[in-house]
């Protein structure tokens, strides 16, 4: 009879061996979503945006992100389609992709807005509507942060303040003054 740890590792070492397996033969593993295309792009506004596009079953689904100003402005969605119903795109995805990639360059501010653009590649002009690619309305999420302010600098007030620290402290403590003033800084901290 085996010990419980020989058993467990020669288990793990058949479901390691097993997902292995499953990268070199190029099948998807399971859980995980294949990613197919992608790209980047800019809007008239000097937004950018990247898509990714991946297996979703029998659709294909599309994320698109796109981030204004550092960070500012996010806004993201996700556009849906069937391509596999285009003969164009099984016989040659890596041109549908392309053609996705400059259909969103052209469509530029209508990107996660206008839920009747549709995002098409030439080569499905004849193909099945569902064919194309169309926003999910449910999928657009905007997020606007406010952007942080700057510490506020001191005024000259604070600074007036401090010298008047050290006048009393001159005149209670003669000899020890900048003693003094030190402890009376430290009782009231603002700082110039």
């Amino acid at each position: 009879m085996f010990p419980l740890r020989a058993l467990f590792s020669i288990g793990l070492f058949l479901v390691l061996l097993k997902l292995r397996l499953l990268r070199a033969s190029g099948a998807k593993q399971p859980g995980a979503a294949q990613r197919i295309g992608g790209g980047t792009f800019v809007t008239s506004d000097g937004t950018r945006c990247a898509w990714r596009a991946g297996e979703a079953g029998e659709a294909v689904k599309v994320r698109v992100n796109c981030e204004r100003q550092r960070g500012v402005n996010k806004t993201r969605c996700e556009y849906l389609g069937r391509p596999r119903s285009c003969p164009g795109y099984n016989s040659d995805p890596k041109a549908f992709w392309k053609q996705v990639a400059r259909a969103f360059k052209k469509m530029r501010d209508k990107v996660c807005v206008d839920g009747r653009a549709l995002v098409k590649a030439g080569m499905c002009k004849h193909a099945p509507r569902d064919a194309n690619l169309r926003l999910d309305r449910n999928s657009v999420k905007r997020s606007t942060a406010v952007p942080t302010t700057p510490p506020v600098q001191p005024t000259s007030a604070t600074c007036v303040k401090r010298a008047d620290q050290r006048r009393t402290a001159e005149e209670f403590c003669s000899s020890w003054a900048s003693v003094c003033a030190f402890f009376m800084s430290m009782l009231q901290s603002e700082d110039c």
